[in-house]
Parts: structure tokens; C-alpha cells; sequence
């Protein structure tokens, strides 16, 4: 589908792990996209605030829930840290934490490896990452947007930082300075999408705009 037919079909769907709005996804898209324009943001940026969420399309194609796509994210093959929220109590039957290598601060990483040598759980940041890596020109700094938005225990309790590398340390700059626009752009007032469509193309690079997304 094109990038606004997915943008179109999460209009039906309200992330339930969200406390902070009741509105639609494409919604929340749409406020983040705009208030990142409304500063003078890059417009790269732009079009990460309208995408970054595209993955909760997931929960269509065969999810068992919202769960199942949704929530914060995590490293795996190395111990959970106890700053990933409801970790403690979430993890109590996962099979890892039994695992004698897995269940060590390192596991299967070593020190200043670089997070792109991490393997993160699998949900909707994770897949659109892997889909936009592919299929763009977005830069470094917007895939890690798009990659870590929900890696709260990193980017926000400051969490597996000895798993870093230099180019990391920038990422995370970029990425703290998306989060107010996933966060705080939530508001009672929608959007009107049919005057945002029209906008888009005259917002977005020329090279980004044939973007699909393909399940994979």
C-alpha cells in the first residue's frame, strides 16, 4: 500500500498502551508531523513524524493482540534491565530469563558493540526500521527516530549505554529531540486530512514519496 493508504487504515486504530490521547493513529501522525513542520524542522523529519508509526499496521496482519505490536522496546540476548517498564513483572515467565547466557548484563553483545548490532524485540518500531532502511533516503538520524521512538529505557532512563559506540551518542541526541513531538503534540484538535493531503506532496522530498510499505 502507499504511505497514505496505511496512514488511512490506522484511522481505525487507538493505540491502547497510549494514556495520553484517545484519538486515531493516523491522528497522532498527523499532529506530529505538523508540529515538527510548524517548527521549521528538516523535511526529512517532517516525514518521519508522518511515518513513524506505520508499523502498528502489524495488528491487521495477524497479531494476537495490541500487545503483540505495541509498547516499549527492549533489547533481547542480554538480561532485562529493571528499568523497562512493568519489566519485573512482564518477565517473570519469559523462558530468556532462565537462560545462563542471555541472563547476563552482556549476553550475547560486549561492551561499545554499537545498537545497531542489537537485536531489539520485534514490534512496530522494528519493522517499519527494517522496511524505511530498505526502501529510502531518510538519513541516520531519521531511522533512528523511527527505530528507537519506544526504546524508552535508553533513550529516557538511560539504559544499555555500555552497549553504545560513538555514532550511537548522535543518534541519541536525534532521537530525544524527536520524542516531544511523539509526546507532547497530542492535543483535542484533529487535524483535517484532506487539506494535510494536499500539502504532503509539496512537503515531502521527491525521492521519498514512492515509498510502499510491503509486509515481510
Amino acid at each position: 500500500m502507499t504511505v497514505w493508504e496505511a496512514i488511512e487504515k490506522l484511522n481505525t486504530f487507538i493505540d491502547e498502551c497510549d494514556p495520553d490521547t484517545q484519538e486515531s493513529q493516523m491522528t497522532h501522525l498527523l499532529q506530529s508531523a505538523e508540529a515538527i513542520r510548524q517548527e521549521g524542522k528538516p523535511r526529512w523529519m517532517q516525514l518521519v513524524g508522518l511515518i513513524h508509526d506505520l508499523g502498528k499496521l502489524l495488528f491487521f496482519f495477524g497479531a494476537q493482540g495490541q500487545w503483540d505490536v505495541v509498547g516499549d522496546t527492549f533489547p533481547v540476548g542480554c538480561a532485562f534491565d529493571d528499568r523497562i517498564i512493568f519489566g519485573t513483572e512482564s518477565f517473570k515467565n519469559n523462558e530468556d530469563i532462565k537462560n545462563p547466557i542471555y541472563n547476563t548484563k552482556f549476553g550475547i553483545y560486549s561492551p561499545g558493540c554499537g545498537l545497531e548490532n542489537v537485536m531489539l524485540c520485534w514490534g512496530h518500531d522494528e519493522y517499519l526500521y527494517h522496511i524505511v532502511k530498505d526502501q529510502s533516503t531518510i538519513p541516520d538520524e531519521g531511522l533512528a527516530m523511527i527505530r528507537y521512538h519506544s526504546f524508552y529505557p535508553w533513550h529516557r532512563e538511560n539504559a544499555y549505554h555500555e552497549l553504545m559506540n560513538e555514532h550511537d551518542k548522535k543518534m541519541l541526541a536525534a532521537v530525544r529531540a524527536f520524542n516531544p513531538y511523539d509526546l507532547y503534540s497530542k492535543s483535542d484538535s484533529v487535524p483535517d486530512p484532506v487539506k494535510l493531503k494536499v500539502r504532503i506532496p509539496r512537503a515531502l522530498p521527491c525521492e521519498v514519496l514512492p515509498l510502499t510499505l510491503v509486509l515481510k
